[in-house]
């Protein structure tokens, strides 16, 4: 019987060719110490790192990335690691998201012009998962994910302490005067106690949940804690698998199907995930050309339960969550209930329900089943309305009930500097029943779209006892974060939305008062006239769908570029 012909590896327009550009892209390859055999027609393996000591999440990725090379190794394959922009959510200013769609240009055009046959995303801290997934897909190269994994619980005193969510509560408590300052620097270092993204159900844990629920990884990945060995066992297995995947031809783009989509949205509700997914995964499907709204988020997530016991919206953290069986369990339990697309394909080539048929629940108090979940809603909220016309979110399973219905005079502010300046003023004309507004936060306004729709209650009304007051923004808040808050809402102040022109004291104004005000709001001046900021502004998309800059949205493809020599 005849065999087919082998299929001729995209790397072989570098290497394999008898040509002086040839002999060039061989040669200067060598200078590192690569034999010869490396270039003789295996899969060259792309290994995206976004390693980066300002980057905390990530600082683990150098070691990931040599447990990837020896699978890719010992399949046949030849890796190289290629560095990107890193984005470093503890950190960087103002920002991280104004800097994803920056991040996934890099991505894009190092994946293109270099000669990769397959490529493996090292991801972590919350940006760098959409940014590395948004690049990758406007290449569709066979890509598989590795997400680093969270920290270990955190330990203070006799309390279980999560990053992020304890942040927001130590503060309110320095704030009251029921912690010090001594009390704050000591929880600090129990906070963050190893290498890793947030251990709470944060936006970082949510992505690492996202992309095992999209089939982009292995089974596991999202909970394995960093500093567990399984970790690198699982980036060794996935160096094998993606040299697999080149064989296969198993591109990105037959994975993050609609099916698959539609399964991440659900799987957001069922582990109380972050309003962020929102956005990432919006900007995600456009860039493969799938069609996906803020609308689907609400008819296909809203009403899903919550299922996993964990913070902000619960007790534990991702440690007891991988103990307790992790992702696969809480995908089995929806596959059962008839919320999952059980024939939607995985990187390792098998359905979703081949990989998580056999899942174990070892900790009904972390995880709970569809019939008596943890909480009945876990999904997120999509809300419209006269402020917000083509959408806003809430977090329902983050919320305090008795706020999901409520009437109360509007106190604004501007902008971050106004909030700042004026929120613990002691003349501030507020009470519990007041709603707090701020504006200008979004995409185009902040720039960037910070998280900072949590924004602290009042000092004088959190030492009245106030825990949760409803709170409305164009902004973000972290994944790690709680309370009865209204994010994303679109258009943005800055972009003319109605939010623009809401005043203090506001309660119910008629829509020719609202008219009239729109009419006479004036555009505020760039923050910017040059770099990308300002390539950013003119360009960025609103946040219901997905804040992609406009002309990156859109199919993919992996054209070869023609040779420089």
């Amino acid at each position: 019987m005849a065999q087919s012909k082998k299929r001729r590896m995209r790397s072989q327009e570098w290497f394999g060719t008898d040509t002086r550009d040839g002999m060039v892209h061989r040669s200067w390859m060598k200078n590192q110490g690569l034999p010869k055999h490396l270039f003789d027609g295996r899969p060259v393996i792309g290994i995206c790192n976004t390693w980066s000591e300002v980057t905390p999440c990530n600082a683990h990725f150098r070691e990931i990335a040599e447990y990837v090379k020896r699978g890719v190794y010992e399949m046949g394959g030849f890796p190289l690691e290629f560095p990107v922009m890193s984005l470093g959510e503890p950190v960087m200013r103002p920002t991280t998201m104004l800097f994803r769609n920056l991040v996934s240009i890099d991505v894009e055009e190092s994946i293109r012009a270099n000669p990769f046959d397959g490529i493996v995303l090292l991801t972590g801290c919350d940006k760098t998962t959409p940014a590395l997934m948004m690049g990758a897909a406007s290449c569709d190269l066979p890509t598989l994910v590795i997400s680093g994994g969270p920290m270990l619980n955190g330990r203070w005193r006799d309390q279980t302490i999560g990053s992020g969510t304890h942040v927001w509560k130590f503060t309110e408590a320095l704030k009251t005067g029921e912690m010090t300052m001594d009390d704050v620097l000591d929880a600090e270092v129990c906070m963050s106690r190893s290498k890793g993204h947030c251990m709470t159900m944060g936006t970082a844990s949510t992505m690492a949940s996202m992309v095992e629920a999209l089939g982009m990884s292995l089974p596991a990945n999202a909970a394995i804690p960093a500093v567990d060995s399984r970790r690198y066992v699982f980036a060794h297995m996935s160096g094998r698998r993606i040299v697999e995947m080149v064989k296969e031809d198993l591109k990105m783009s037959k994975v993050l199907t609609r099916k698959a989509f539609e399964n991440a949205i659900r799987v957001n509700g069922a582990i109380g995930g972050s309003t962020n997914a929102v956005v990432h995964l919006l900007a995600m499907a456009g860039r493969m050309g799938v069609k996906l709204s803020l609308d689907d988020w609400d008819t296909l997530g809203r009403d899903v339960p919550c299922l996993v016991n964990l913070m902000p919206s619960g007790e534990y953290l991702m440690e007891d969550f991988y103990y307790a069986g992790g992702l696969p369990v809480v995908m089995k339990e929806l596959a059962q209930a008839g919320l999952l697309h059980k024939d939607a394909l995985t990187v390792n080539a098998k359905t979703q329900w081949d990989n998580v048929k056999d899942a174990v629940n070892y900790n009904p108090k972390v995880i709970f089943g569809t019939k008596k979940p943890f909480k009945p809603k876990g999904g997120i909220a999509v809300l419209k309305g006269n402020l917000a016309p083509t959408g806003a979110v809430l977090k329902p399973s983050a919320a305090t009930p008795a706020l999901m219905k409520h009437k109360g005079r509007a106190v604004v502010f501007e902008d971050i500097d106004d909030y700042k300046k004026r929120i613990d003023d002691p003349k501030l004309d507020v009470d519990a029943d007041s709603v707090l507004v701020l504006k200008n936060c979004g995409p185009k306004g902040y720039p960037g779209f910070p998280e900072v729709g949590n924004f602290a209650l009042p000092a004088k009304l959190l030492k009245k006892g106030v825990k949760d007051m409803i709170r409305i923004s164009d902004a973000r808040m972290s994944g790690t974060a709680y309370g009865t808050v209204v994010l994303h809402t679109s258009p943005e102040a800055a972009a003319g939305g109605p939010l623009a022109v809401v005043r203090n004291g506001d309660l119910h104004i008629t829509e020719a008062e609202l008219a009239k005000r729109l009419a006479a709001w004036k555009a505020p001046k760039p923050h910017s006239d040059r770099g990308w900021v300002k390539l950013y502004t003119e360009h960025v998309m609103q946040a219901d769908t997905g804040v992609d800059l406009d002309f990156l949205v859109g199919g993919s493809g992996a054209p070869i570029p023609r040779e420089s020599h």
